[in-house]
């Protein structure tokens, strides 16, 4: 199939969790994105259910796109889990589910926005992100007692 010679004005897209098909999430995700191939139901239902906006991007009542952020609403967000079919792929429907995103009310209004791509640079460049080597840290999960420093004890405010 040649995406970029087809008519997309059919394509819905569609933010919120309501819309959350899991079963076609993962099966985009082992099709379309290499980082998530072996996630697993369960974890990507709480990776969701934790995440807003949520976008879903659907032909009829097929999923074709996914993508995710978190943000405070003011000061900071990430987007995740940007994916398109690969039969969809280079017709401008990457591009639109970004923007979808970044126009959600949670987004809109960030100073600023991060992502993390391993190939995708030159895509997210031409929508506007630009590199950021100032800030690239990563804590990979590990036990506190690994850790240099101690577990903090919390207490419940109301």
């Amino acid at each position: 199939m040649n995406s970029k010679r087809q008519d997309y004005r059919h394509i819905q897209f569609k933010s919120g969790h309501s819309n959350i098909d899991f079963d076609q999430i993962q099966a985009l995700f082992q099709q379309a994105a290499f980082w998530a191939r072996e996630r697993n139901r369960a974890d990507l239902e709480i990776a969701i259910n934790n995440s807003n906006p949520v976008v879903t991007v659907w032909d009829g009542n097929c999923l074709i796109g996914f993508a995710r952020a978190n943000s405070d609403g003011i000061y900071r967000a990430t987007i995740w889990d940007v994916v398109i079919h690969p039969d969809y792929q280079g017709g401008g429907l990457g591009r639109k589910l970004v923007q979808t995103v970044l126009s959600h009310p949670l987004m809109c209004k960030v100073e600023r926005v991060y992502l993390m791509t391993t190939y995708q640079q030159k895509f997210y460049e031409r929508i506007g992100f630009q590199y950021n080597n100032s800030t690239t840290m990563i804590l990979q999960n590990q036990p506190l007692e690994s850790l240099s420093i101690s577990q903090p004890v919390l207490e419940k405010t109301t």
